[in-house]
């Protein structure tokens, strides 16, 4: 064990030193508690987990809200199960946004560079980005992110950090992260109504990229699938930016479904089955296998062949993954990552998962844990909390700077172009 010097402290039962991380998904409400520590011996800061709970959710349908009473209630739920895990009050989060309303678009911003010397200054780089950013939206979207690709000084392309640079002329290749305004005000004043403020919205994808990738894999080239209840989002990195990023409507829950359908069961028996004996790689299934559905809650005794379970569940995954692949074509990266692909979300967790992916997709394929994170539960290890993890991950560095000197690196970056939303969510207080 490591002998920690808390850098963030409890101040009796308040949390302003805290970083929370709400994920609200279509399948359960998950919240993140963690606190940057240093250890003794080297002086180093490292991001530490203290708690993270779980409810399921109510209100939610592919990331959209269909009841915010319910998805206020859930939240409540989850808000209470954690402040009684961690002994503190939880005042704000940081807010993950997802679900296929979640759009982007290309962009491009050019300012004349301020200073009488030329050298290129952030207020510059932040004028230039702001620029990007005036676009013309889509009717009834919001700007949630501005992510910079590359910078031009004076017809100088492919500059990453322009700052103390000489030129006359400053531009940037930005990408526009845009959500429905609809929907995200739904979203927040949810969040609200459970009696929390919101730090900042972060989309989900990013959050979780940020917890599970490396450094070295955003610069090779990797997508990070996080397979959800009932959508599955996917962001591609190369050179270290975001290259594309897409919610696709179709999740674990629909895996369930065909179970369903396939067994002539319930949903909750085809859950239960899907959970205690699925895989996605039928050559696991011996051809002599087979399950008794009365053993998960079934009426009467029904023996199956668990090579015909995986049948089910091995199409529907494959039929995700074909979906993937389908993206990556849009941007000619079909089976050219050298990184590979990185599983995660609740709905990684199924048996066979990465040889499937490695076969429909023709990439390198692992599972994807937080990483350089300590915490003091378990809930660290599991796929359903990267996002969760990755927003605590992301308020760090945007509060803190970061603890790594990658991560001081990224925290600066996102200083600098990030798109606060205090002020206008302020307004969305019912």
């Amino acid at each position: 064990m490591y002998n920690y010097i808390h850098l963030v402290k409890f101040m009796g039962k308040k949390s302003h030193n805290l970083v929370v991380g709400l994920d609200i998904g279509s399948t359960a409400v998950r919240m993140a508690i963690g606190q940057l520590v240093e250890r003794a011996e080297s002086r180093e800061r490292e991001l530490q987990i203290l708690g993270a709970t779980e409810v399921p959710s109510e209100g939610l349908h592919r990331g959209i809200i269909s009841s915010i009473e319910d998805v206020v209630s859930s939240i409540s739920s989850c808000l209470e199960r954690t402040e009684r895990v961690v002994g503190a009050s939880i005042d704000s989060v940081w807010l993950g946004v997802s679900g296929t309303h979640v759009m982007s678009q290309q962009s491009k911003g050019v300012v004349a560079v301020s200073k009488a010397d030329s050298d290129i200054s952030e207020e510059d780089v932040r004028r230039a980005v702001e620029a990007a950013r005036a676009i013309a939206t889509p009717i009834n979207y919001e700007v949630l992110h501005v992510l910079p690709h590359s910078f031009g000084v004076d017809g100088q392309v492919g500059i990453k950090d322009p700052v103390g640079m000489t030129g006359i002329r400053l531009d940037v290749d930005a990408q526009i992260i845009l959500g429905s305004s609809s929907q995200i005000k739904n979203l927040t004043k949810a969040v609200y109504r459970a009696g929390l403020d919101i730090e900042d919205l972060v989309l989900s994808i990013i959050a979780t990229a940020e917890a599970v990738l490396t450094g070295r894999q955003k610069d090779l080239g990797v997508a990070v699938v996080n397979i959800g209840g009932s959508t599955t989002s996917l962001a591609v990195y190369e050179e270290g930016d975001l290259l594309h990023n897409a919610v696709l409507p179709i999740g674990s829950e629909h895996i369930t479904n065909d179970l369903a359908i396939g067994l002539r069961t319930t949903i909750d028996i085809a859950e239960r089955a899907k959970i205690k004996y699925g895989d996605c790689w039928h050559e696991l299934a011996g051809k002599k296998d087979e399950i008794d559905l009365f053993e998960l809650g079934a009426e009467r005794q029904e023996m199956i062949k668990k090579k015909y379970l995986s049948e089910i569940i091995g199409a529907r995954v494959e039929e995700i993954f074909y979906k993937v692949d389908q993206e990556l074509k849009t941007i000619q990266r079909s089976g050219l990552l050298p990184a590979g692909v990185v599983l995660t979300g609740g709905g990684a967790k199924l048996p066979g998962l990465v040889e499937s992916a490695k076969n429909n997709l023709r990439l390198p394929a692992t599972l994807g844990y937080p990483f350089n994170i300590t915490s003091v539960t378990d809930k660290i290890n599991d796929l359903g909390f990267s996002t969760a993890v990755g927003l605590v991950k992301w308020g760090s560095m945007m509060k803190f700077g970061g603890y790594s000197r990658e991560d001081n690196k990224m925290g600066n970056k996102i200083n600098a172009v990030f798109s606060q939303f205090k002020k206008w969510t302020k307004t969305l207080i019912p």
